[in-house]
């Protein structure tokens, strides 16, 4: 039976592992975390936090000096393994499941038998079912009677981990009663929330249609921006005032979506039914397309302000108040203008990150800028992250920039 005395494995200290390690770790289980960073790894053995994350460092520290979190990168012999790995789509929007086979393959060498391991990864149906294989097919001593697997996808907003991962209700779905019953026992060390058993491809599916769910609607909102550009409208006047009925939730229109999670899933759903799944790729479709279009406007912006201009990009992340790059419009939208407008001065503004990042640093026209500066130089001023110290910006700090605002803060 796997309880608080059991010895947990976490395999990926990124986003979502690290927290469920230091939370784990924190409620008086034993972990060891894994990961293939040697940077990462001694981060978080000297109580540091690689990412920003809010409230992370103190349980980290917390976890650290009591010795019941130390990270490696070997995976460990443990009782139970949670398996925190990425899983980004290919070049056609079919799953990779490379880092999940690399995980299990460490896990194999190190069972006896008996263990619990848990696919937390958001993944395609039957991702867990292949992990559970390619295990077994390493462990030839080993039946499945032997072993029990489980998918328990994280269901957190990045800002809001440490108590959304707490508080949050959990899927629950294994490839046998028993496997769920175990891990919901292991969740129990910290989890408060509901727990919800289910089998593990429902579990993969609903994870999948909760952020297929939100791309949908977060089309919906895109869609009706760029409608409403065209024809002269407020779109953040319009949704206030449909959203009044009593029936309608609008939600808001932004440069894209990005992020490991909407950005990705809905295509795991498509690439499992192409054939029956037109509305979810056309919602990704849409959300997909409107970075291209926020280029168009600063592009317009761009000649009407005559020869070599400067332009702001306000924020980079994929969402505010987080350094978190994945799948980022933002990112997206300074790499491509970049490239379009040599000429022109590009100065990005994203107060999470201490360098610029990988993608724009091949060129020679996009500077990392402090924000007062950026103001100060900027002929064209795009808001493309809602950052809480952007928000707070008055109006009259913008000067005489021709503002883009793809959040309508500056309405």
């Amino acid at each position: 039976m796997i309880s608080k005395s059991s010895t947990v494995g976490v395999i990926g200290l990124g986003y979502i592992g690290l927290p469920t390690a230091a939370i784990l770790a924190d409620h008086g289980v034993t972990t060891i975390g894994m990961d293939v960073s040697e940077r990462n790894v001694t981060a978080v053995n000297n109580g540091e936090v690689p990412f920003v994350e809010p409230g992370l460092r103190e349980v980290l520290e917390r976890a650290v000096s009591s010795g019941a979190l130390t990270a490696s990168t070997q995976t460990p012999v443990a009782d139970a393994y949670i398996v925190a790995v990425p899983t980004p789509f290919t070049d056609t929007h079919s799953a990779d499941l490379s880092y999940i086979e690399a995980a299990a393959d460490g896990i194999a060498a190190k069972l006896s038998g008996g263990e619990l391991i848990i696919l937390e990864s958001t993944s395609p149906p039957g991702a867990t079912e292949h992990m559970a294989a390619r295990i077994l097919a390493a462990r030839p001593d080993l039946g499945p009677a032997d072993i029990m697997v489980a998918h328990c996808p994280e269901r957190v907003l990045p800002g809001k981990i440490m108590e959304e991962m707490i508080s949050n209700d959990r899927i629950i779905g294994g490839l046998t009663p028993a496997a769920a019953e175990a891990a919901k026992d292991l969740y129990s060390a910290f989890c408060k929330g509901e727990f919800l058993l289910t089998d593990a491809r429902t579990a993969e599916m609903a994870k999948l249609t909760e952020n297929s769910f939100r791309d949908v609607n977060i089309a919906f909102a895109n869609e009706l921006s760029v409608i409403s550009h065209k024809l002269g409208i407020d779109v953040w006047e319009l949704i206030e005032l449909a959203n009044h009925h009593p029936r309608v939730n609008i939600l808001q229109p932004g440069p894209g979506v990005g992020g490991h999670c909407i950005a990705v899933d809905p295509w795991f759903i498509v690439d499992a039914a192409p054939e029956q799944a037109n509305l979810i790729r056309t919602a990704r479709e849409t959300n997909d397309a409107k970075p291209e279009w926020v280029l168009g406007r600063i592009e317009q912006a761009l000649e009407a302000s005559g020869e070599a201009p400067t332009v702001a990009l306000l924020g980079l992340a994929f969402k505010a108040n987080i350094d978190d790059l994945r799948e980022s419009p933002s990112l997206h939208i300074a790499e491509k203008l970049a490239q379009r407008a040599p000429d022109a001065k590009i100065l990005a503004v994203e107060p999470h990150i201490q360098k610029l990042p990988a993608p724009l640093e091949q060129f020679g026209n996009v500077a990392l800028t402090e924000l007062d500066e950026a103001l100060e130089r900027a002929d064209v001023l795009v808001l493309l992250v809602d950052h809480d110290v952007f928000k707070s910006l008055p109006k009259s700090r913008l000067g005489s920039a021709a503002v883009i605002d793809t959040r309508g803060i500056w309405r």
